[in-house]
């Protein structure tokens, strides 16, 4: 059972709804003695704070299904001094009945789903997280669009017998002109071409556009700036782990962290049968993938210690995607201990770390130097210092090792 319904009056299953919620208030310590005394039907959510206000008391515990504006509904109950806990909503909806269903019975399916101790709670970003996750999420769109539009052409040049070369960049002028005189193209069929093109060149301005302030928003912040240090880990990688990690001090250890991400292996042992199986279908695929990406990058290159063991790895295992899995693994733990400050101080900027600063002011691009008021060198030299000078483990002194006490095992039968 959860820890938290002996410390509460109250458990209220809240359904919510974009533009109304139902709300279902019980009392009791388990599911089945869970008592319904009210429940609110289809209000405005327009009047969830004066209804939680008259309704509620702070010792009431809100909980809610995952949804799209579940996050927005913590925050607007807690405005008002009221708890809440948002509730993954895989495990919430195997509990779903298909023949017969409604708010009302949502409701109170959510508060005792709460109160058999089973259903999981998702972590609420705060602010700042939030917003570095909506940007992550837009640019992803982005990216998708700007491929989307580059496939959709090369397929309709494609099907009219114009082949590219590759590596072609379909944005720049000289392109237009070369696919025109590649074949006899009537005037409907060219203002197709040219509509793509124009949807093709305004979404790599909008990709440009959104990595750009997230290439600002590293070079701004020490911590995600201080992710630079780790072998191919760059301003994309390093914001995506400062957005969709957050805050750091909810993981105990960093197996807690590769698990969060789904870089440990599957396995499952039970009988006489045993199956171990990959990474993968759990866990932040958007992470996992860039830090796979990462991985990748490391391999082909073999100037860096990471490098190295992993080629050792692959000589030994023979499995490409094991020693890729298993580098993406340690970038992971790497990052867990660099964000909870157990990291030494940077002795040098060598020169793969200068190119990679190089290439993260580049991506910020010329009208933010303008906007600081700097030139390139002065700000590459301020970002080489700041790393120099950047975040280390300080020990605590007065915290003691207390030894764990054997707990007593009884005999086995004779």
């Amino acid at each position: 059972m959860n820890a938290d319904t002996t410390k509460v009056e109250r458990v209220i299953g809240f359904d919510s709804h974009p533009d109304t919620f139902t709300a279902a208030i019980l009392r009791g310590s388990t599911p089945r003695a869970a008592i319904v005394e009210k429940t609110f039907d289809k209000l405005s959510m327009d009047r969830l704070s004066s209804w939680a206000k008259k309704h509620t008391t702070e010792n009431d515990l809100f909980v809610l299904e995952a949804s799209g504006n579940s996050f927005h509904v913590v925050r607007v109950l807690a405005k008002v001094n009221r708890k809440a806990l948002v509730l993954e909503s895989g495990h919430l909806g195997k509990l779903k009945e298909g023949h017969a269903n409604n708010d009302k019975i949502s409701a109170v399916r959510i508060g005792k789903a709460y109160l058999s101790g089973t259903a999981r709670t998702v972590w609420v970003p705060d602010l700042k997280t939030q917003e570095r996750r909506d940007l992550l999420h837009i640019h992803r769109k982005a990216v998708k669009r700007t491929t989307q539009m580059r496939n959709r052409l090369q397929s309709y040049l494609s099907d009219n017998g114009v082949r590219l070369k590759k590596g072609t960049r379909l944005t720049k002028p000289e392109t237009a002109a070369k696919i025109r005189m590649a074949h006899d193209w009537l005037p409907r069929q060219w203002q197709l071409i040219e509509g793509m093109m124009m949807e093709l060149q305004h979404a790599e301005q909008q990709r440009a556009h959104w990595r750009s302030l997230i290439a600002q928003e590293v070079l701004a912040d020490p911590l995600l700036l201080s992710f630079v240090r780790l072998c191919g880990v760059r301003d994309m990688i390093a914001f995506a782990l400062g957005a969709v990690i957050g805050d750091i001090k909810r993981f105990a250890g960093p197996k807690k962290l590769v698990k969060y991400l789904g870089l440990n292996p599957a396995f499952d042992d039970s009988g006489k049968e045993q199956w171990t199986g990959g990474i993968g279908k759990r866990g932040r695929r958007d992470l996992r993938c860039m830090l796979i990406e990462a991985a990748q990058a490391i391999l082909r290159c073999s100037k860096t210690p990471l490098a190295r063991w992993g080629k050792k790895l692959l000589a030994r295992k023979g499995e490409i995607n094991l020693v890729v899995g298993a580098i993406a693994r340690k970038l992971a733990v790497a990052a867990w201990y660099l964000m909870m400050g157990r990291w030494t101080t940077l002795e040098e900027i060598d020169k793969l770390l200068s190119q990679k600063i190089g290439k993260i002011i580049t991506q910020a691009g010329a009208a933010s130097l303008k906007s600081l008021g700097k030139t390139r060198k002065a700000f590459r030299q301020e970002i080489c210092q700041r790393l120099a000078s950047g975040r280390t483990y300080v020990l605590d002194k007065t915290r003691k090792f207390v030894p764990k006490r054997p707990t007593q095992q009884t005999p086995a039968l004779a």
